[in-house]
């Protein structure tokens, strides 16, 4: 079992930065992918961006590209999303979300129901 802790939301003006960091309970992240996911009132829940273990490949969603830029620290079980340029249509409950352990360090999965274990969010709100 692996339980993750969302930080890092809050309120911030248009333009403005946060950075969310997502703590693993697990011993280890070995093998993990790692993403971040949106949810806005009265919508889906919808794909951000999501790194592999190896850290080698990394997806964005389309919007946030040349914004957001997601990273991890193997060594303490974290991942972060640095969010920059901030604009109200990103604001949104954000989840962590982890895979289970896949035979590719490569591996990024981008749909909802392809992880496994997901945070209880935090709340980024970006006024105008």
């Amino acid at each position: 079992q692996v339980q993750l802790v969302e930080s890092g939301g809050g309120l911030v003006q248009a333009g403005g930065s946060l950075r969310l960091s997502c703590a693993a309970s697990a011993r280890t992240t070995s093998g993990y992918a790692m993403g971040w996911f949106r949810q806005a009132p009265g919508k889906e829940r919808e794909f951000v961006a999501a790194i592999s273990w190896s850290g080698g490949n990394i997806y964005y969603l389309d919007s946030v590209k040349g914004r957001f830029t997601i990273s991890r620290d193997n060594a303490k079980n974290t991942v972060y999303l640095q969010m920059n340029s901030l604009k109200p249509e990103d604001t949104a409950v954000y989840y962590c979300a982890a895979d289970r352990p896949r035979p590719s360090e490569d591996w990024v999965p981008v749909l909802v129901k392809q992880y496994d274990y997901w945070g209880q969010g935090t709340q980024v709100t970006v006024s105008s």
